[in-house]
């Protein structure tokens, strides 16, 4: 199995979504797909693209969610990829290391050399952030856009990952979370910025910003707190207050 980095480095990069201002248009990931379609996981394999049965390799997927009744419920769409978890169980897994975290700024990357195609990191990544490509029989995953964000050839505005520079709204934000004065670490102080499912233990470094409480109505209908586990009794929860 392979082991984490006994001496994280500095930075912890990663992002932060604000699931307030996300309106689901997709082209986090329409860009992400075109960016890594080249980048350091190229190629990314599309199967029947125009077809029924369409599949393929997609860092970025937008999820939509119906929350709450009535006068206070509300459409949230919810961009999933990799969270870069602190304490990644796709990491320690991995029987050959192909699967690491890099130990100077924590992002986590996958080594398509070494990677054997057994699928177990997808099997132990409790948020489904892994992809494997069925042609090149290796998995693949978001890097953060390494071959943008290290690129000292870029304008440094544009040394961002690819869904960041997309974003129409700004729903989403890059930096570093190991800095309490960044722009990142500030918005989720200021904004009350979620984990994902904390419980799992796997500690992201990926925030979420909560949707702001909408003005109630004269009568609002009350909240119900969902009874079940998982995302959606997370984000019930989150959104009753």
């Amino acid at each position: 199995m392979t082991d984490l980095p006994k001496t994280p480095g500095s930075k912890k990069l990663g992002l932060v979504i604000d699931l307030d201002i996300c309106v689901g248009c997709h082209a986090c990931a329409v860009n992400c797909k075109e960016w890594n379609d080249g980048g350091h996981m190229a190629p990314l394999t599309d199967l029947d693209p125009y077809g029924k049965d369409v599949s393929g390799v997609w860092f970025n997927r937008v999820h939509s969610f119906e929350a709450g009744d009535h006068e206070c419920g509300r459409t949230v769409h919810f961009p999933r990829s990799c969270l870069h978890c602190e304490a990644p169980d796709c990491v320690t897994v991995c029987p050959t290391g192909a699967s690491y975290k890099r130990e100077e700024d924590g992002i986590v990357l996958v080594n398509a050399e070494t990677c054997i195609g057994c699928k177990l990191c997808s099997w132990a990544c409790p948020y489904g952030a892994r992809e494997f490509d069925e042609i090149d029989g290796v998995m693949k995953k978001c890097t953060l856009c390494i071959d943008r964000i290290d690129n000292q050839n870029l304008p440094e505005a544009e040394r961002v990952p690819a869904c960041v520079a997309a974003c129409p709204t700004r729903a989403r934000h890059y930096g570093d979370l190991a800095d309490a004065g960044s722009a990142v670490s500030r918005l989720v102080a200021e904004r009350g910025g979620f984990d994902l499912m904390p419980e799992l233990g796997c500690r992201p470094t990926n925030k979420y910003l909560p949707p702001r409480r909408r003005q109630a109505p004269a009568a609002p209908p009350s909240l119900p707190v969902a009874e079940g586990g998982g995302f959606l009794g997370w984000l019930d929860r989150l959104l009753s207050g």
